[in-house]
């Protein structure tokens, strides 16, 4: 597989995303996050589009959302994140494991993904990835394999306040498994990832 080119296709994906406007249906409000969906392009499941207000500019922000000595401390919803390989300094595969949902309802699953970091103009920065196959990292049974289409999170300063951010973070995986859509929903992290994230930058911003 071509990386580079896959990462680069799915930065496209990512950023179009976030330009679209149409057709989102509201479907949950909390904590200052909206979450909204609407049927996805890729798959025949939904995409997931997840948005909220963080104090703290786009450079630091989306460090803390992929590199793992952040991430393992944040998210809640995952048992591990690391890095399998490097591609370049903005490219790598990670690999991640979910804890089970819902008293076991929904179990383990884990996921193999290309995750890339692209800036664009207005200090807005994003992180790009989606589902790629990996040798070194196969199906095991402790857990199910997901797949994530193009997924990601687009970080861009408020114009009347440029030391707050604007999080927006794309979701579209298919859990597998016999899951009714009502139960995808309700496990899908989707607010969680925003919340998650402006505690854990609290707690790091009061530990310093």
């Amino acid at each position: 597989m071509d990386y580079k080119k896959t990462a680069d296709e799915v930065a496209e994906k990512i950023i179009s995303y976030s330009q679209d406007t149409s057709g989102w249906r509201v479907i949950k409000v909390s904590k200052n996050v909206t979450v909204s969906s609407k049927p996805s392009k890729k798959y025949a499941g939904n995409i997931y589009h997840g948005e909220g207000i963080i104090q703290e500019i786009s450079s630091k922000i989306i460090p803390f959302m992929y590199l793992p000595e952040y991430r393992n401390k944040w998210d809640k919803a995952l048992q591990s994140y690391k890095l399998l390989e490097r591609i370049d300094e903005d490219t790598g595969i990670y690999h991640s494991v979910t804890h089970s949902y819902g008293m076991g309802l929904v179990s383990s699953r884990d996921f193999v993904d290309l995750l890339h970091v692209k800036p664009y103009p207005g200090d807005i920065l994003t992180t790009n990835g989606c589902i790629v196959e990996y040798s070194s990292c196969p199906p095991t049974p402790s857990c199910v394999r997901g797949y994530n289409n193009p997924c990601g999170y687009v970080c861009s300063p408020l114009p009347e306040n440029p030391e707050h951010s604007m999080l927006v973070v794309f979701i579209q995986p298919e859990l597998e498994g016999l899951l009714p859509g009502s139960v995808v929903e309700t496990a899908l992290p989707t607010s969680l990832i925003i919340t998650n994230t402006k505690a854990g930058l609290k707690a790091l911003k009061d530990h310093n």
